[in-house]
């Protein structure tokens, strides 16, 4: 392990390069060390400068061994000497530790890092399908003014803004006494769209982790003061990623589109901070694919002030409807990649995946791997994008 002071140099690292996020800082390390992981760091110097990196997290998996990954990493200073070099030094490292020390080895590069993906296959990684991350995403462009931002939502959306406070709906930055609020939010929507919301403990624990550096922020909806709806957000350098949220839709709470309030609220809490982009999160392959491919954006660099307003409905999961009508750009990141050793393991993997009791047994594998699972269309199901 890194002394502090040398992981100090790294979270700055982190923090001003662009594309990656919260899960690279080690402030997540000691997240998901409460989720029984460990950590790894990779590191790179130029002479004393601190100048790339990876964070790898791993944990072992029964019958399966040591499955470790690496989220929104490796991070390279944009700024360093020859980063063509760095990235191949680092590369080189983490095939290395996916051959010796690790069973499984998954890497989710930050964004506009397509090279590494090509350079992690080139070294023995293949593509990955496993769904540790998620493809893509759907964002908004905090530089554009309120009213433009607010001209790209929905149709029903757009008037809402001017009529919340009428009909009684607030929004307040909750703290960490609001947490067991936003775990009970949580398990109803749980409970309703068949996914297993995180403990409250672990949330605890993130907030705690996140909450000194301002990496974090939590968003309570209220109707005529009853709290109704939760976001719980992190930040990292000019970008807000939703991570958590959960949502009581019984009562005036639906009609009333409190969500939506809560992000409208970010929306300006972000631009009051110099902010630059509000992700939503991940979208499910099929809805990214039905975007992208329908014109809504494209990928590369998280740019693009273009919204889509939608897709072709039919193809668009219910559960990333919501996070359709603000009209932000959807956004494709670098393929994931994976190292499977030895090779007997990477067969048997495959031979799994093509079975129904097999592909079972990897849902577990990922579940291990994540805090929780959301729906897919047709009772499919896959990993939410809680940051890994």
């Amino acid at each position: 392990m890194p002394s502090r002071d040398v992981l100090d140099v790294w979270d700055a690292l982190v923090e001003r390069t662009p594309g990656t996020d919260v899960t690279q800082l080690s402030a997540w390390a000691r997240v998901r060390a409460s989720a029984g992981f460990s950590s790894l760091h990779v590191l790179a110097h130029r002479g004393e400068r601190l100048v790339a990196g990876a964070q790898l997290l791993y944990r072992s998996v029964p019958v399966v061994g040591r499955i470790g990954y690496v989220p929104y990493g490796p991070v390279v200073d944009p700024s360093a000497d020859d980063v063509e070099a760095v990235w191949d030094a680092i590369a080189d490292a983490l095939r290395a530790l996916g051959r010796r020390q690790l069973r499984m080895l998954f890497v989710q590069p930050p964004e506009g890092a397509d090279a590494v993906s090509a350079g992690l296959i080139a070294r023995g990684f293949r593509l990955s399908s496993a769904g540790i991350a998620p493809a893509g995403s759907i964002r908004i462009d905090l530089s554009d003014d309120l009213g433009q931002i607010r001209s790209r939502f929905g149709r029903r959306l757009r008037s809402w803004p001017h009529r919340w406070e009428s009909r009684g709906v607030t929004v307040s930055v909750g703290g960490a006494q609001d947490l067991p609020l936003l775990a009970q939010l949580m398990t109803q929507s749980a409970q309703r769209q068949g996914f297993t919301a995180p403990p409250l403990a672990y949330l605890e624990t993130l907030y705690r982790e996140l909450d000194g550096g301002g990496h974090v922020a939590l968003f309570i909806g209220y109707v005529h003061g009853r709290p109704a709806a939760a976001d719980l957000v992190t930040v990292c350098g000019d970008m807000i990623r939703g991570r958590f949220a959960g949502f009581d839709r019984y009562g005036d709470a639906a009609r009333l589109s409190v969500p939506a309030a809560i992000r409208w609220q970010i929306i300006k809490w972000g631009q009051t901070r110099g902010l630059r982009w509000l992700d939503f999160g991940g979208l499910s392959d099929t809805s990214l694919d039905a975007l992208l491919s329908s014109g809504g954006g494209t990928g590369g660099g998280g740019t693009g002030g273009g919204g889509t307003g939608g897709g072709p409905a039919g193809a668009v999961a219910p559960c990333d409807q919501p996070k359709l009508t603000f009209g932000g750009t959807p956004y494709r990141y670098p393929p994931a990649v994976e190292m499977i050793t030895p090779a007997l393991l990477r067969v048997v993997y495959d031979l799994a995946r093509a079975s129904q009791r097999g592909r079972r047994a990897l849902h577990w594998v990922q579940v291990a791997l994540r805090v929780r699972s959301v729906p897919r269309p047709h009772g499919r199901s896959r990993i939410a994008d809680d940051g890994v």
